[in-house]
This record gives structure tokens, C-alpha cells and sequence, in this order.
């Protein structure tokens, strides 16, 4: 059997266009779109929680500036009276609510109640050692 000499291969037309053109691109899916929607989510998820933490932070705040104000008003209330008493919850930002008064066997006892904001506190104080 003769053998027939090997010549060089040349590309057929269809292989180049094959190649030439780009593959087809898949069909578009459902899941278009999806990052923008979670994105957005997280967007207000964090914004619930950074109000939530807000919130907190502001009544925590309050409570620690009533006690505060209540602390003082107390100890105010035992040298002065209520006069002075509604004074000092004033300067420190509070309202005083109530204010009670009376001699034990170990001095002048006084209790106050002051709000600031939407906090209350209650404090004690005594003229004894």
C-alpha cells in the first residue's frame, strides 16, 4: 500500500468561525439582582441595631445622671433642707419628685426622689456619722 504523503492540515472554515465567535452566554437566572436586595437588608439591620444601641446608651445615661442628681439632693436635704435639696437636683439636671424628712436617734434622715427624663432615682442620706 502506497503511503500518501502527509500535508500540512489547514483549518476548515468552520473551525475559525468557532473560534472567532464567542460562546453563547448562558441564560439569565433568577437570582439576578439578589446581592442588591441583601445588601440593602444588612443596610437596615444595622441601622435597627446601632438605634437600639442609641436607645440603651441614652437611658443609661438618664439613669446614672438621676442617681447622681438624687445623691446630691439627698445630702443637700440633710444640711438645708428641701429648699436646697430642689436646688441642687435642679443644677444637676433633675426634677425632684419627692422629698421626705424626719429625726431618728441617729439625726436628720431625708429622702429623695428626683426624675430626669424618663428616669427616676431614690436616695438616702443621714446627718450621722
Amino acid at each position: 500500500m502506497p503511503e500518501t504523503p502527509s500535508t500540512p492540515s489547514t483549518p476548515s472554515t468552520n473551525d475559525v468561525d468557532a473560534r472567532a465567535r464567542p460562546s453563547p452566554r448562558p441564560p439569565p437566572s433568577r437570582d439576578r439582582g439578589q446581592a442588591t436586595a441583601l445588601i440593602l437588608m444588612a443596610i437596615v439591620l444595622i441601622a435597627t441595631i446601632a438605634l437600639a444601641i442609641s436607645a440603651v446608651a441614652t437611658r443609661l445615661t438618664q439613669r446614672s445622671r438621676a442617681q447622681n442628681a438624687a445623691d446630691a439632693a439627698a445630702l443637700a436635704g440633710v444640711d438645708a433642707g428641701r429648699g436646697s435639696a430642689s436646688t441642687v437636683a435642679g443644677r444637676n439636671g433633675a426634677a425632684l419628685i419627692s422629698f421626705e424628712s424626719h429625726r431618728g436617734s441617729s439625726g436628720v434622715i431625708v429622702t429623695v426622689e428626683v426624675a430626669v427624663g424618663g428616669e427616676h432615682a431614690i436616695a438616702r442620706a443621714s446627718s450621722a456619722p
